[in-house]
């Protein structure tokens, strides 16, 4: 008879608990991650008196991929464009409460005297409010239709966006161990670079390969592509020191992009409830009930911090942000919880051994409670406001409540404002892409081309070899970033019909574009054929007017903008 694997006999102890529990949890109209939280525990060496995992390597390894399924998911339901339509409100919002939330959380540990890195871990897990948990209990209660329910599901988007952000500056941090100003500055400039990067290209290829490939596509070679292109981007994002989590989230929100992105979501549903059902049956696997009870006193502690901290500086952040006070309300306390990403960042801090053991229980209880008390937080919503609207003063209440009416007022008056605002959005967005995509060829051809042509040529023609195949390759991209738009409707009537500041905006503006654009053909210059000495001066302001007056790079730059915009609006042109 041939011996079981301990892994497979782990995976039936895990899969069986969790049915039991999601079964009772699913008849007790609880949210069913509860139900996964208690099998873990239930399956793991801390309960003595059921049989329990004995590869805990192997379940925290399911559990990584868990994480990756979960973030893969995470991005397939979000949408760039989404966040843009949305307008200031939620940014301003999310970025306030998370600000406030971080400090709190950090204040809580340092009054315990928990270490730096236990206290800034603990801030970044109070800041982070439930998605699941969330939308789970406005869709039980029937408020997915409100108003106040809309603008709390768009803040949490932008959270989900920020703890990826915040994910990649807490791993920089562990690695530092302090805290650096410089290189966190570059950590965020590089998450920024490879956002703009592989998104871009991203919208530009996947499509197309997805088009091409359609005939060969069913249910199965789908998700199986799907997959594929997810863990690509997993290993690329790490080999570039990102997180995997950040690479799934990534892949998932450029293919929701593609008219695939229902299809792809639905196939990939049932393989991401298995492997996140391990992760949180792993999470509750970590629950130790002498740790809970040695630190009850932190634990209701911190309770207490999220309860009061989101009710309050979640008010103000909505304040903030031009709602009224009675939305603020009702926003802030729907978001008095913590949940996934909680996990996912104590188990980052577990990862990498800069966190105290106790931390990771304590947040999961606090989880498990806040979990519970949701719905009754946002029925309390109404009663506090009413509260609170006959404690405040009268006047303060008509001004809160009239923020949002007049600010849409006061943007709706000045025409030209609202035009050039249109327009230097437009003008950063074309040339931080282009400038992002030829600092992408540059690389490419430093770590790949240069060895290669070196290889073959002798100096100096290798120096001009790569000097023209990279401004060859750049010339569409130079082209868009020195000219696009620039001749546009929208310039045009700034400038016949704006004032004398309009011109002097758009003006330097267009300097401003001419200049990005020979730095870089100058970078590209100086750095094959750095023998030219004041003469490489003369070359640049040459190859730069060459590529400003280029039919042929316009072709392709339009027809690659083209292809883009076709991409990225095909979706909700076929819905």
């Amino acid at each position: 008879m041939s011996q079981l694997e301990p892994l497979i006999a782990d995976l039936a102890l895990i899969l069986i608990c969790a049915g039991v529990m999601t079964l009772l949890f699913k008849s007790l109209k609880q949210p069913i991650v509860l139900g996964y939280i208690v099998a873990g525990f239930l399956a793991s060496p801390n309960m003595p008196y059921m049989p329990s995992v004995t590869d805990g390597h192997g379940v925290h390894v399911w559990s990584e991929i868990g994480v990756i399924f979960l973030l893969f998911a995470l991005g397939l339901e979000f949408s760039f464009k989404k966040i843009l339509k949305m307008g200031a409100a939620p940014i301003i919002a999310a970025v306030a409460i998370i600000l406030g939330m971080m400090y709190v959380g950090s204040l809580a540990g340092h009054l315990f005297g928990w270490s730096d890195m236990d206290c800034i871990y603990l801030g970044g897990m109070l800041a982070m409010s439930s998605t699941t948990i969330i939308f789970k209990a406005f869709d039980d209660m029937g408020l997915r239709n409100e108003r106040f329910a809309g603008l709390v599901l768009s803040v949490l988007i932008i959270e989900d966006i920020l703890a990826i952000v915040l994910m990649v500056m807490l791993s920089t941090l562990a690695v530092s161990k302090e805290f650096e100003g410089t290189q966190m500055l570059a950590s965020i400039l590089q998450l920024g670079f490879f956002l703009v990067l592989w998104f871009v290209v991203g919208i530009y290829l996947i499509p197309i390969f997805l088009k091409k490939a359609k005939p060969l596509m069913n249910e199965e070679t789908l998700l199986i592509t799907a997959l594929a292109l997810c863990f690509g981007m997993v290993v690329f994002a790490s080999a570039v020191g990102f997180s995997a989590a950040f690479g799934a989230f990534v892949m998932g929100s450029i293919l929701s992009e593609t008219v695939e992105a229902q299809k792809i979501e639905h196939l990939v549903a049932p393989v991401k409830n298995l492997f996140g059902a391990i992760f949180f049956v792993s999470v509750g696997m970590m629950v130790d009930v002498a740790l809970i009870v040695e630190y009850i006193v932190p634990i209701l502690c911190i309770i207490a911090a999220i309860m009061l901290g989101h009710t309050v500086l979640s008010t103000c952040g909505f304040l903030l942000s031009g709602q009224s006070l009675k939305t603020s309300m009702q926003c802030s306390f729907s978001l008095t919880q913590i949940g996934e990403f909680a996990f996912i960042l104590a188990g980052l801090g577990t990862s990498l051994h800069v966190t105290s053991d106790f931390l990771y229980p304590i947040v999961v209880a606090v989880s498990v409670f806040t979990t519970f008390t949701t719905p009754y937080m946002i029925r309390l919503a109404k009663p506090a406001y009413n509260v609170v609207a006959s404690v405040l003063p009268s006047k303060w209440i008509a001004r809160m409540e009239s923020n949002a009416s007049e600010e849409t007022e006061e943007s709706e008056t000045n025409e030209m404002r609202q035009l050039w605002n249109a327009e230097f959005r437009n003008y950063v967005s074309i040339m931080l892409i282009n400038s992002v995509l030829c600092l992408a060829v540059i690389a490419i051809m430093y770590y790949y081309g240069a060895p290669l042509i070196m290889g073959i040529l002798p100096e100096p023609w290798s120096g001009f070899a790569i000097a023209f195949v990279t401004l060859f390759i750049c010339s569409p991209f130079l082209w868009a970033l020195m000219r696009r738009g620039g001749n546009s409707d929208n310039v045009n009537k700034l400038w016949d019909e704006g004032g004398r500041l309009e011109r002097i905006k758009i003006s330097a503006c267009a300097i401003l574009r001419l200049v990005v654009g020979a730095a870089i053909i100058a970078y590209i210059i100086g750095g094959t054929m750095p023998k030219l000495g004041m003469y490489g001066i003369f070359v640049v302001i040459a190859v730069a007017f060459i590529i400003f007056n280029s039919s042929t790079s316009k072709k392709q730059s339009d027809l690659m903008t083209k292809t883009f915009t076709e991409n990225l609006n095909k979706r909700e042109q076929n819905q």
